[in-house]
């Protein structure tokens, strides 16, 4: 049924007929699901599969923290996602949003107000007079400007909720790659010093070999330099720890001290990690979701502008019990009440009602670009994180091998070092490599932690714990 066409051809229906239009004007839907996709795209754009290649069948699992089995991190995410002072930000933006909507929603319902009024003589000849008024006022919503309102506050409402749980998800991500890079750096820290032990022991051989007269002075500069080498080494990653577990407490909210301890050991990373369908992954993340509620409000505060066009029927009723002993109002009776319809009809305003309708229809089309943007943005985040998963393990393995071969050659240099078959030189540069690859297998290791986080959020699945 056309609302609008209809009681514009009729301005003079009671207040009754009127009042029952109010719920037979239904508002019009916006753009969602498909519908939406076709306005952002042009069309659904989203492939029946993944086309990154690994990426795992199933659909999206909640609670990807527990996968890594780590007690201290969740620990940690919990402590974030109570203290971060970002996150009570979004939180209280949150409840911005809430109240936003109780205020719109108290313009769809009648307004009441009660006036007391009184007063006594005062000598000079003046009557007392003594009042009490209630009047109610309510706008017989005929084209939905306040409804429209209310579900613009709505979905604003429900994009703020959306923001504050992509918020969580972004905020413990951080924490969990914080914590990679902490513990990655004690380890790290613990392979310099292991490698320096090992070069100090290198040196007490050169000297050994010097006072038996089998070794040079110049072995023993280069054992010496090489474990100078490695303390400046340790002395740098100390450093690089501290700056990490400063960032960890910073983002968990504590006083960035240090005093953190790092695990042994870096979360291990599950077998696999299912990513579902691209088209369902619009439909997951939150911040897709936040998107698409914007739409929604930009969508309903174009229409409340384009029914600010229109006319504007009010329904008003007074009633008001008076007391005096003024000689006119002596005989009136109680209580005095009447009921009334009101009508404001715009007819000119410089052209700033149309403005209004230009302006709430070009923040619609900005909204829907945003999602087309954020929406891209996520399929591209899933692409690429599944790309660099693969990599990963790729390059682990790559440099597991090269580790175990760098090792059985250190161990081969040294024997020959100790029968005098080979110089010093050779055995400190195969020393530096496999510290090399060591570090670059650690690294790669921790890497594939943090290319695993970047999955997870970009697929938009819950951190928590899952529920059945």
């Amino acid at each position: 049924m056309n609302c609008i066409g209809k009681v514009a051809r009729s301005p003079a229906l009671p207040a009754a007929v009127l009042a029952a239009l109010v719920a037979g004007c239904a508002l019009q839907a916006p753009p969602a699901g498909e519908d939406l996709q076709r306005e952002a795209y042009g069309e659904p754009i989203a492939p029946g599969a993944w086309v990154a290649p690994g990426a795992a069948a199933g659909p999206v699992a909640a609670g990807w923290l527990e996968t890594f089995g780590d007690e201290q991190l969740n620990a940690l995410v919990a402590e974030a996602i109570t203290r971060n002072p970002d996150l009570r930000a979004a939180a209280a933006q949150v409840e911005q949003a809430a109240t936003y909507v109780r205020i719109a929603g108290g313009s769809v319902y009648p307004a009441i107000n009660l006036i007391g009024k009184g007063s006594g003589g005062d000598g000079s000849g003046s009557e007392p007079l003594n009042a009490a008024i209630l009047s109610v006022s309510w706008e017989l919503d005929v084209w939905g400007r306040v409804r429209y309102g209310a579900r613009a506050a709505e979905d604003q409402f429900a994009a703020a909720s959306a923001d504050l749980s992509y918020a969580q998800q972004s905020i413990a991500a951080l924490v969990v790659r914080g914590w990679v890079l902490a513990c990655e750096a004690a380890l790290q820290r613990q392979l310099a010093a292991d490698s320096l032990a090992s070069a100090e022991q290198l040196l007490s051989l050169a000297g050994d070999r010097q006072r038996v007269g089998i070794g040079s002075e110049l072995e023993v500069r280069q054992a010496r330099g090489n474990v100078d080498s490695f303390r400046d080494v340790v002395r740098q990653l100390d450093l690089g720890k501290e700056q990490a577990l400063r960032a960890l407490e910073l983002l968990v909210g504590r006083y960035p001290s240090a005093e953190l301890q790092a695990a042994t050991a870096l979360p291990q990373v599950a077998a696999e990690a299912p990513a579902g369908v691209p088209s369902e992954l619009l439909e997951r993340r939150p911040d897709v979701i936040a998107a698409e509620r914007r739409v929604a409000a930009a969508f309903s505060a174009a229409r409340q502008a384009e029914a600010a066009r229109l006319p504007q029927f009010t329904l008003t009723g007074n009633g008001a019990y008076l007391d005096s002993d003024i000689l006119v109002l002596q005989d009136v009776e109680n209580p005095i009440w009447g009921l009334g319809l009101g009508l404001v009809m715009p007819l000119y305003a410089g052209g700033a009602l149309q403005a209004q309708v230009e302006l709430r229809t070009a923040e619609q089309k900005e909204a829907v670009a945003r999602y087309a943007s954020v929406g891209l943005k996520a399929f591209g985040e899933v692409e690429g994180a599944l790309a660099s998963e693969r990599a990963a393990l790729e390059r682990q393995s790559i440099l597991a091998s090269q580790v175990a071969e760098g090792e059985r050659a250190l161990e081969l240099e040294n024997i020959r070092y100790r029968v005098g078959r080979t110089d010093l030189r050779s055995v400190t540069q195969q020393q530096l490599a496999v510290y090399g690859a060591r570090s670059s297998l650690l690294r790669m290791q921790a890497e594939r932690v943090a290319q695993r986080v970047n999955l997870y959020l970009a697929l938009g699945g819950g951190f928590g714990k899952a529920t059945s």
